[in-house]
């Protein structure tokens, strides 16, 4: 590639790259809101959390947390799924602002990223 031109897109190798990590977070992240829904199950049909319930608020809390834990992995998944389709389309990695590449290190730490 000469000095001059710009690179405007990654190449497919770089793509199949990040696509291979992406599919590993979106696994991770998967596992991880099972993990919660299993939670929230497990703590409503505890007989322990439904005699405090009644007294201290403790369960509605913690239940509370969960479901708040769960919506941002849900959001999380999504975003994870829109960069699989950005680089199905091959436009993965470009700046949804100024349309310059975002850097390959952002996008490892940050594989949904759509802003330098």
């Amino acid at each position: 590639m000469s000095k001059d031109r710009i690179k405007t897109r990654y190449s497919d190798e770089e793509l199949d790259e990040f696509r291979i990590l992406i599919e590993d977070k979106l696994h991770k992240a998967k596992d991880q809101l099972e993990f919660y829904f299993v939670q929230k199950e497990e703590l409503a049909n505890s007989s322990d959390a439904k005699a405090k319930g009644l007294d201290d608020g403790t369960g509605t809390v913690e239940n509370e947390r969960l479901n708040n834990l769960a919506g941002r992995q849900k959001k999380h998944i999504q975003h994870l799924e829109n960069a699989l389709i950005r680089v199905k389309n091959k436009v993965y990695g470009v700046c949804r602002v100024n349309g310059t590449l975002i850097s390959k290190e952002r996008l490892r730490a940050v594989p949904h990223a759509t802003l330098s």
